[in-house]
């Protein structure tokens, strides 16, 4: 009879509340996808021309630099979701406009970056020293590309000096570097699948791996988007441990 019951339970429609929320997070994605593709039109029509873009790379790099303030846009979308609204496109532009400028430059100096070491790692791979030196070309653009994520979420959020919060934002992704890795892995297969198939990757896989990326990103950044109360730093200075370097956000954030 017990198992009757359970049966009954498993079985019983789910409540339509459920169901909305389905299709307001499955509406949420397909949205964001079709914003991303319009915000970063020109590099998916050359990647759907070009058939080695690798072979190009300097010519690619430029043409991202739109990618800064999509991602931007992107990760408003993810709050107003967060936050119960549906209006992704209000939220992407709104999102865009708000961050574009320092989204542009993050993303423009960390693609230097890792441009820069992705040079200087080809070059000394075939010396003496390239076993040593090789390894760490290749920590230091992944260190590089966590930090331009981090500072990219960041730049999302309302009220955020980048400046002030640089080294708070680069001592939470060395820190926490296995949620780190764990975000590298999610933007590659992004990358992986957007070379792939430029127009199917952003059009239907985009928002799902940018979303897994941006929350665990958020978490990590957590010190700085929600800093500990009064009482919590009270209690941690009573238990003998050390605050956290970081810097809370000033005029805004959740």
């Amino acid at each position: 009879m017990s198992g009757y019951g359970t049966a009954r339970r498993l079985l019983r429609p789910a409540r339509q509340r459920t169901y909305e929320r389905i299709f307001d997070t499955v509406y949420a994605g397909l949205v964001t996808n079709v914003l991303l593709a319009v915000a970063c039109l020109p590099l998916l029509a050359a990647l759907a021309i070009v058939r080695d873009p690798l072979a190009s790379w300097p010519f690619f790099a430029l043409l991202s630099l739109p990618c800064g303030p999509a991602l931007a846009g992107a990760f408003g979308c993810f709050d107003a979701l967060g936050s119960g609204s549906t209006s992704m496109a209000r939220a992407f532009w709104s999102s865009y406009r708000r961050a574009a400028p320092r989204a542009l430059a993050v993303w423009a100096a960390g693609a230097a970056a890792v441009g820069v070491f992705a040079v200087d790692a080809v070059a000394v791979a075939g010396t003496a020293w390239g076993p040593a030196l090789v390894p760490f070309f290749c920590t230091a653009a992944a260190l590089v590309m966590s930090l331009t994520f981090a500072l990219l979420t960041l730049a999302a959020e309302p009220g955020t000096r980048l400046r002030s919060l640089l080294r708070p934002c680069l001592f939470l992704v060395a820190r926490r570097w296995y949620l780190s890795a764990a975000t590298l892995v999610v933007l590659a297969l992004a990358l992986l699948v957007v070379l792939a198939k430029p127009a199917l990757g952003v059009l239907l896989l985009a928002a799902p791996l940018l979303y897994a990326a941006w929350a665990t990103t958020r978490y990590v950044l957590t010190p700085i988007l929600e800093p500990p109360s009064g009482e919590g730093r009270r209690r941690a200075a009573s238990a003998g441990r050390p605050a956290d370097p970081v810097a809370p956000i000033s005029g805004g954030g959740r």
